[in-house]
């Protein structure tokens, strides 16, 4: 062969096999995709965690998993009540956007004291139009699983029509119809035995599907937790510990705070409540060691999170407290819409890292599809940002606006109002009364001196950024009763 000739060959084949060629990553299998584990508790209060400061409470494996990711000390829940928080972590989208924004079906007027307002229609049901998170996974090759409580429309509108291939006990009741011990009456959950726990089944079957899935595909399992919403139940395995527990810590009775008009309890020391807690905190400790059973611990992205504040102010005070911040479920100050949040995204999140940028409900759609590998929908999450940045610590947050729309009366003795925070400040609205007050969180996260009078300028500011954004979304204001 001539040398030149011979040159050439050389040439071409150090183009196609030299060591320092680089080929396009190849797109990963389904089997290689992020897996995702959503808990959502119902009704849990942002100090129900012996992460998040409780001392009575007790929960070593949601502790644990705090430990293992990120823990989020602003996350915010889009409204203080369940079904339009569960519709925007479902979509994206805000509560107004889905016009979603009482707990389903709502409280009417005739049941408030001394209403001043008309009941604010909604609708009964998140629309089958609405796309959710479960179905745009789908589109990409997941297998999805729900459990538990849905609350989000009646029959014709359960998860298997908003895109979960499986729904075990999700229906349109928020709490669980004949009680937490069998027999219940969950028109998709039958009881396999007498005095069967709820909460345990749940787990049972969520650890079922674990074992059971196509192991070729990525999946999403959603466990909606009826605990601890009302009525509060002893859980039999663990009422008497917190029993002795409480006869050895507390020797005076519980503290009690006035709340317009409602009282809020100002002590975490109800046996029965904390023993739901920790039956929460026994089905978490199952699943994630079930996950490393499986060997799914290092490709599975799990959040922790609660759809509403704490039970805390009603006519008679709640079944716990959420101090250092104030008031509880159904109120638009802090204890009603910050939330307890963990984010465990194995490579992306460090074990032990906390964030403290203001995040909210609407945000965990585009983070799931960011870490799935899927684009960016914000033509769907309309409200939501990716939290991606922040997991991975690379980012330190966006100034951001968050709204609150909550024109309708609640049980909680909450009347009709809404509210905005803007970097540090945060106004809220009560149309009942006729005021509005004004904080800034930085000094004052429990909300105890109003500066409206003090600062008058940004709050007026702060109404007007309100009041701008409602009529772009075209929040639905409540209407005066015709006297």
């Amino acid at each position: 062969m001539k040398p030149v000739r011979l040159f050439v060959l050389l040439a071409l084949a150090s183009l196609f096999f030299s060591p320092t060629s680089q080929a396009a990553p190849a797109e990963k299998s389904n089997s290689e995709k992020m897996n995702f584990v959503f808990f959502l508790v119902d009704d849990l209060g942002w100090a129900d965690l012996g992460c998040f400061g409780s001392e009575y409470y007790e929960t070593p494996e949601i502790d644990k998993l705090c430990a293992s990711g990120m823990k989020f000390t602003q996350g915010y829940a889009a409204c203080p009540v369940c079904s339009p928080t569960r519709a925007s972590i479902m979509t994206g989208r805000h509560p107004v956007r889905v016009d979603v924004t009482d707990w389903l079906p709502g409280m009417d007027t005739s049941r408030a004291k001394n209403a001043k307002f008309k009941h604010v229609h909604d609708r009964d049901d998140l629309a089958l139009e609405e796309i959710t998170i479960a179905e745009a996974l789908k589109e990409g090759g997941y297998q999805t699983f729900f459990a538990g409580k849905w609350h989000l429309g009646d029959e014709g509108n359960w998860p298997t029509e908003q895109g979960f291939d499986i729904n075990i006990g999700g229906h349109d009741r928020g709490s669980p119809p004949g009680g937490y011990y069998a027999p219940w009456k969950n028109p998709v959950l039958e009881a396999k035995e007498k005095d069967e726990y709820l909460t345990e089944r749940l787990t049972e079957e969520s650890v079922k599907f674990l074992k059971s899935r196509d192991e070729e595909k990525p999946f999403l399992l959603y466990l909606s937790y009826y605990n601890v919403h009302t009525p509060i139940t002893p859980y039999k395995k663990h009422i008497e510990h917190f029993e002795n527990k409480a006869a050895r810590e507390f020797d005076t009775p519980t503290p009690t705070i006035e709340e317009h008009d409602g009282v809020s309890r100002a002590r975490q020391d109800n046996p029965e409540y904390a023993s739901m807690i920790k039956a929460v905190d026994d089905s978490v400790g199952m699943l994630m060691r079930t996950l490393d059973e499986l060997s799914l611990d290092e490709n599975t992205t799990v959040f922790f999170f609660s759809d509403n504040g704490g039970l805390c102010t009603t006519r008679n005070a709640g079944p716990t407290s959420n101090l250092p911040l104030r008031s509880g479920k159904g109120w638009l100050y802090e204890g009603g819409v910050r939330e307890p949040m963990i984010v465990r995204a194995p490579g992306v999140t460090s074990p032990g890292s906390v964030c403290e940028v203001p995040v909210v409900s609407m945000d965990f759609f585009p983070t799931i599809l960011e870490l799935a590998g899927m684009e960016s929908r914000p033509d769907l999450h309309a409200d939501g940002q990716s939290l991606v940045p922040l997991l991975k610590q690379e980012d330190a947050g966006k100034d951001r606006t968050f709204y609150w729309h909550y024109p309708h009366y609640h049980g909680s003795t909450w009347t009709p109002g809404a509210s905005i925070r803007k970097g540090d400040w945060k106004l809220i609205q009560f149309y009942h009364y006729g005021n509005h007050e004004l904080y800034n969180l930085k000094d004052d996260p429990g909300e105890q001196k109003d500066l409206a009078k003090a600062n008058p300028l940004k709050a007026r500011q702060l109404k007007q950024a309100l009041s701008s954004w409602q009529k772009t979304m075209k929040a639905k204001m409540p209407e005066p009763i015709d006297e």
